[in-house]
């Protein structure tokens, strides 16, 4: 038999240990029990933090209050959705390594949740038995004012992080959403977005670091971890690549008095006309202002009839004078008046977005159940590259009309959004976009057929905008994730699943992370194929082959 040259021979091995982790894997899986998982998840943490008060099984009392604590769309909370076996609230961050460690030697699926509000329930339901890896306990928020940062876990809810960023100072925010119950994992890692971002960017783009805990089990930084992963849980969804246990922040200048307006206008009082010029202006005008455009169906003046409702919500970072001199400039068609307007607090305007009333003290914020009642809902997201005509806004009204119970929210790009390369981070979505388009439609009845109807409404809604929106890709938002664009089922067709919503969500950056993602599978691989030499041959041997360069010894 001809004999195997040491690159032939370390690519057979290599093969075999591959070959027998994965049979050993399924087998595992096949036959272990959920105690035995337990058991496990016992012996990798540390004994100085128990995790066992961190483990609920359905036969705890609590299992079924600690599930639903986070569960933000009723759709996945019906009595046919398959619920996890068990749910792990994690204390420690080596309750997380034992979480991952113990889930690749059982071949379970593993979900992490850190707010609850994916729009497709991703972080709490699969289509396989799972556990969850609740992250609300890891919230520990450190505000660094001399130097304008802040370690935030990514268990922390963003009305948490705000308030203690007001705690230190009355001159310093972060950019990042307006819904306050919303969790810094996800946000985050996804893009996260906010009414600063004309001014600041995406919450990634403010990001300086990072905490996360690898498939290896090992607690990295951005300087451990290197550039490539960094750069991809910074908008290309963290739990692709580990748990990002904290985001280290840069937080943003905010004056002491800051402006926020909400003005409404139906098409009988002239809608059509501002809405035309507000997709002129808005992404154009000074970057310390935001204007929100929402769209809705509401009663007509005129008794029997639907009517569309124009709502301009905006944050300006400055005092409502200024304010209402620039829009009276550049603007007028809105008609802002100084009675429009109110002056408060960064840390107020926060309330003043998620309709709470102002004058509520800030520690509501420090609520983690959302102020208004949780929803049946479902959300997709498009991108406007280029101006809507006056016709095809009356056009949108009359489809609105027809469906009623859908409405949109513009949100404004240009400013800094502009200025940042589409590569800086995943999210891609830089210049070149007017404004993002978000769907929504909410209802409050149980049953598939109710469900069904109203997610058609936003596909139909959906597939109308199609002549108005980006092309080549139709682009879509990250963050409001929308299983419609597509489903990866982890096969062998997985790169072709994954490209077909891929390049949506993150165009061109979609194959930088599919490129980080496969180095580390095979660094993952190497390591399986190197312990299993070692097992085989002992150190001394293993030793003297890495140094006889049969064996990649750096990367073992």
């Amino acid at each position: 038999m001809e004999a195997l040259s040491p690159p032939r021979m370390l690519l057979s091995l290599f093969s075999i240990a591959v070959l027998l982790s994965t049979i050993a894997q399924s087998a595992s899986a096949a036959n272990s029990a959920h105690n035995t998982f337990l058991h496990c998840l016992v012996n990798y943490s540390e004994p100085s933090h128990p995790i066992t008060s961190a483990i609920f099984t359905p036969n705890n009392a609590s299992f079924s209050s600690v599930l639903d604590a986070y569960v933000r769309n009723l759709r996945f909370n019906t009595s046919t959705t398959r619920k996890p076996f068990l749910i792990i609230t994690a204390l420690h961050v080596s309750h997380i390594q034992a979480s991952i460690i113990c889930a690749q030697k059982y071949n379970l699926q593993m979900k992490i949740r850190s707010g609850g509000h994916d729009y497709e329930g991703v972080s709490y339901v699969a289509e396989v038995p799972f556990f969850i890896l609740d992250m609300f306990n890891l919230r520990t928020i450190e505000v660094d004012i001399d130097t304008e940062t802040a370690w935030v876990q990514a268990g922390a809810m963003l009305g948490e992080v705000y308030y203690r960023i007001g705690e230190k100072s009355k001159i310093h925010g972060f950019p990042a959403g307006v819904c306050p119950t919303v969790g810094v994992g996800g946000h985050i890692s996804g893009g996260g977005y906010g009414n600063m971002m004309r001014k600041y960017g995406l919450s990634v783009d403010n990001v300086v670091d990072a905490q996360m805990v690898d498939v290896e089990g090992r607690l990295l930084d951005r300087k451990s971890m290197g550039e490539d992963l960094f750069w991809a849980i910074t908008g290309g969804g963290g739990s692709s690549f580990g748990v990002v246990l904290a985001y280290k922040i840069k937080l943003v200048r905010v004056p002491e008095v800051v402006t926020v307006f909400r003005v409404e206008r139906t098409v009988e009082q002239n809608a059509t006309d501002v809405v035309y010029n507000w997709q002129h202006v808005a992404p154009t005008i000074d970057n310390d202002l935001f204007i929100r455009l929402i769209l809705d169906v509401v009663n007509s003046t005129q008794n029997g009839k639907k009517t569309v409702r124009a709502s301009f919500v905006a944050l300006f970072l400055g005092d409502s004078k200024s304010l209402v001199s620039l829009l009276n400039e550049k603007f007028p068609q809105l008609g802002l008046k100084q009675s429009d307007c109110i002056e408060t607090s960064w840390l107020r305007s926060v309330l003043f977005w998620t309709n709470i009333n102002i004058t509520t003290p800030v520690e509501v914020l420090l609520d983690r159940q959302p102020q208004s009642r949780v929803n049946y809902l479902k959300r997709k997201s498009d991108y406007v590259q280029k101006p809507i005509s006056k016709e095809g806004f009356e056009g949108l009204w009359k489809k609105m009309i027809e469906l009623e119970y859908t409405l949109f929210q513009f949100n404004p790009y240009g400013g800094r959004m502009a200025e940042i390369p589409s590569t800086s981070t995943p999210f891609p979505h830089r210049a070149g976009n007017l404004w993002k388009v978000q769907y929504q439609a909410n209802w409050n009845q149980a049953g598939k057929e109710v469900a069904d109807h109203y997610i058609n409404l936003t596909r139909v809604l959906h597939k109308y905008m199609t002549p108005f929106v980006s092309k080549n890709p139709r682009e879509a938002f990250y963050n409001y994730k929308d299983l419609d664009l597509g489903i990866n089922h982890n096969g062998k067709n997985s790169y072709a699943e994954g490209k077909v919503y891929g390049v949506e969500y993150f165009k061109d950056n979609f194959d930088r992370l599919v490129e980080i993602k496969t180095k580390w599978a095979l660094l993952r691989l190497l390591q399986i194929f190197c312990s299993a030499i070692r097992l085989l041959h002992g150190d001394a041997w293993f030793s003297a082959a890495a140094a006889a360069a049969l064996l990649p010894a750096r990367s073992c």
